[in-house]
């Protein structure tokens, strides 16, 4: 049983967008953002709209494709055996047959999204913001982004098999 699912990790990137297309509505967190990033509307609409987007699909497909190893614990035991389950001993797949499914839920997926959110998402935006100088509103707007995505994408490629 090897991981790689290119669906699940296609659906999580284009999760992401979706996301941002939510979170970053003006009827959501988008005026809030736009007044705490120093951003005109005029601005917004002066970007490389195409650029911008096709850009971000392939960070969030770069983000979901690494989520895997940290969603899906089975995947150290597969890294144990240098990534190609066909040269494995038998006890890599006896230990696949019994524990193979274990902790590979939505709910178990978005737990593990939203820890990566905390301890590698916003320790870095806030990082980067402080030297900025931006304020807690701002950081507090773009990392609570990441850790609901990553907390979506965790749960999309953890619950797909």
């Amino acid at each position: 049983m090897d991981f790689l699912n290119i669906y699940a990790i296609l659906a999580a990137a284009i999760s992401a967008l979706v996301v941002g297309f939510v979170w970053y509505h003006p009827k959501v967190f988008g005026t809030a953002w736009m007044h705490a990033a120093g951003i005109t509307e005029e601005q917004i609409k002066g970007g490389n709209m195409a650029k911008i987007f096709g850009l971000a699909l392939l960070f969030a497909f770069m983000l979901s494709f690494i989520m895997e190893s940290i969603v899906i614990h089975q995947a150290g035991a597969l890294s144990l055996v240098g990534g190609d389950s066909s040269v494995a001993l038998q006890s890599y797949s006896d230990f696949m047959t019994d524990y193979g499914n274990n902790f590979r839920t939505f709910k178990h997926g978005v737990l593990h999204g939203v820890i990566a959110g905390i301890f590698f998402a916003l320790p870095v935006l806030g990082t980067n913001a402080l030297f900025e100088r931006k304020s807690a509103k701002y950081i507090l707007i773009n990392s609570g982004y990441w850790i609901v995505t990553l907390g979506i994408m965790g749960g999309i490629i953890c619950a797909w098999k």
